[in-house]
Order: C-alpha cells, then sequence, then structure tokens
C-alpha cells in the first residue's frame, strides 16, 4: 500500500498526528493515526511523496524536516482547506481535506521559511511582547495617578521624561505606601525599556550586515526594523508574480465584493502579516513629515493623494507603493534610486 501513496496530509497537532495518503488515482488508501515521535520514523521509510499540511504551529519545522528524506512539501493556508472538508469536521476528515487541496493546480501555498529566518521573526516577536507590556504598564501608571488627581499625558516619550519630575512635584497627594509602588512600577518600566532596546540593537546589527536588507532600506519608510521583518517574512519571492501580488499578500490591496458585473472596492483586504503590514505603514506615515521639503515625482504624488484623500489614506497608498518596490528590489538584487520612481 505504501508503494501505492503518491500523496499524504498532514493534521498535525501535539502529540497526536493523524495521516491520510491518495494513490494516484486519487482515492484514499491510507489513514493512520501516529503520535509525535512515530510520525518522522513512519514518513522516512516512504519513497519521495507530495506531502500537504496546513501552515500553523510546527509546519515549517516538519516541513524542512521531511525535505531532508526527499520528500516535496506543501503548506496551505487553513482557510483554503476549509472548502475540501466533507461533512462533520474531524483529524481524519481533515487529513483527507488536505490530501484533496494539496493536489488542485490553482492552489496557493505558504512558502517554507528557513530556520535563519525563524531566529529573525522570534525576535520580532519577543520585541513585540515587549512592547505591548510597555504600553499597558505606562497605561495602568496613569490610570492609577489618576485615581490620586494626577494626570499625565499618553505619549511614551512623554511619561518617560516628565514621569518622575511630575511625582516629585505631586507628592503632596500621594502616601508613603503609593509613593513607594509608583517607584517601583517606574523600575519595571525602565527594565522594559532596556530589554526592548536590547531586541532593538540586536535586529539593527542584523539588519547592517544583512546585504538584502540595506538594500530594502534604501526605500524612504523602510528602516531596520521593516527590512528585517520582511527578510523574515518572505521566503522566496519568486512566489508572487509581481509587485501587486506581494502588497496583495501583505493586506494592502483594496478588499473586492462584485457581483453581476458591477465591480465594488472596499478597504484594504488586511490579510496575511499583520505585524509586517503595521511597520510598512508606519514608515509610510513617518515619510509624510517631509514630504513638503522635497520636489522628486514621488513626493509630489504623495502630495497629490493627502490633498485628495487624506492624509492616513495616502499613508497607506504609500505602503503599497513599498511594498510593490520592495519585490522589485528582493528580485532583481537592485538598489533603489528616488529619480526612478514612477508618479
Amino acid at each position: 500500500m505504501q508503494q501505492q501513496l503518491s500523496v499524504v496530509g498532514i493534521d498535525l497537532a501535539k502529540r497526536v498526528l493523524h495521516v491520510a495518503g491518495m494513490d494516484e488515482r486519487g482515492q484514499i488508501v491510507l489513514r493512520k493515526r501516529l503520535t509525535r515521535e512515530a510520525l518522522l520514523p513512519f514518513l522516512a521509510q516512504l519513497a519521495p511523496v507530495l506531502i500537504g499540511m496546513e501552515a500553523c504551529g510546527g509546519a515549517h519545522y516538519w516541513a524542512r524536516r521531511w525535505r531532508e528524506h526527499g520528500h516535496t512539501v506543501k503548506l496551505i493556508a487553513p482557510q483554503f482547506v476549509k472548502p475540501y472538508v466533507k461533512s462533520n469536521k474531524n483529524d481524519p476528515a481533515d487529513a483527507e481535506a488536505i490530501c484533496e487541496a494539496v493536489t488542485r493546480p490553482t492552489m496557493r501555498f505558504v512558502p517554507i521559511k528557513e530556520i535563519e529566518q525563524q531566529d529573525l521573526q522570534a525576535l520580532h516577536r519577543a520585541r513585540e511582547r515587549v512592547v505591548k507590556a510597555r504600553t499597558a504598564l505606562v497605561n495602568e501608571i496613569r490610570g492609577l495617578l489618576a485615581e490620586y488627581g494626577i494626570v499625565l499625558p499618553q505619549s511614551v516619550t512623554q511619561f518617560r521624561n516628565g514621569f518622575l519630575a511630575t511625582l516629585e512635584a505631586e507628592h503632596a497627594k500621594l502616601t508613603s505606601l503609593s509613593q513607594e509602588l509608583f517607584g517601583q512600577l517606574y523600575e519595571e518600566f525602565g527594565a522594559l525599556e532596556k530589554r526592548l532596546a536590547d531586541y532593538t540593537a540586536k535586529l539593527e546589527a542584523i539588519s547592517a550586515a544583512h546585504p538584502v536588507c540595506q538594500r530594502l532600506e534604501t526605500i524612504p519608510g523602510i528602516g531596520p526594523l521593516t527590512s528585517t521583518a520582511m527578510v523574515a517574512a518572505v521566503s522566496d519571492v519568486t512566489h508572487f508574480q509581481n509587485g501587486r501580488q506581494f502588497a496583495a499578500w501583505i493586506g494592502l490591496v483594496p478588499r473586492q465584493h462584485s457581483t453581476g458585473g458591477k465591480p465594488r472596492l472596499l478597504g484594504i483586504s488586511k490579510r496575511g502579516d499583520v505585524y509586517l503590514r503595521t511597520l510598512l505603514i508606519h514608515g509610510a506615515r513617518a515619510t509624510l513629515r517631509w514630504i513638503g521639503l522635497k520636489t522628486d515625482r514621488r513626493s509630489q504624488w504623495v502630495r497629490g493623494l493627502i490633498d485628495r484623500r487624506g492624509k492616513n489614506k495616502a499613508a497607506v497608498a504609500l505602503a503599497n507603493k513599498n511594498a510593490r518596490i520592495a519585490w522589485v528590489l528582493l528580485k532583481t538584487d537592485a538598489v533603489y534610486m528616488a529619480e526612478d520612481a514612477a508618479a
């Protein structure tokens, strides 16, 4: 039976995994329930086959392991597998659905990440968690101080620069216990600031030593954070036929809801990597501050867009343009030149 297999679908889980096998005629000839430890030996004894999995936690690790044994591995977004699940949902049915989905000629696949990319992505995720923890801590301190009649500004920068001075000026409103508490909370804020600075410094060092990141950073609005996040997210740029597909993958193109031959475009789709899309939009928003001082065609285009649609939509449109330019740089090993920017 193992010699008849041409496609294997695997429903991943933490401990128990379900495997379905399909022959060349498209018939399911194998249904198996395996533990995590037994999965790799089972696949290692098979002749090279096409293996399909949902792109979920641990999928990239398994894909790299199975490629070492000569198998062809394809990752599929879970929402593209769902239509192939027959009747009720369960793990064996999911494995069979993956088998069918991976053989579809029009199916879209998720590029497999290398371990270096996962290192970068893990560093970004750790940094993002610290940023959220710092924001939550600042909001908590501001809320607690408000109960004592002390109001602080919302900005983290203003909090950092003015907290101690405000606490000193308003010490009469606080008891000794509350002063001690806020002192400890500020020490916690300082520890988060230090950890955030360490993560940022590591990303900047990686960016400075990475030639692809250096090329990406020639685009106005893309710095070390965005360039390293893009390198971590994009395994194979040739997976996208053009820059528009790349921008659509990030979620920077309009969402469509058309019927009866009547096109209807909505707001951006917001699909794909939320973190990368956020960095691109924030980077584009930062460049808007200097648009009025420049006269190149790109700046003229942005100024006209701001006049017609406002700064927020202009920032998203500029992020879309930056994503398309980044696709060109990733594919051609070129460097962005402002003079070559199209209006």
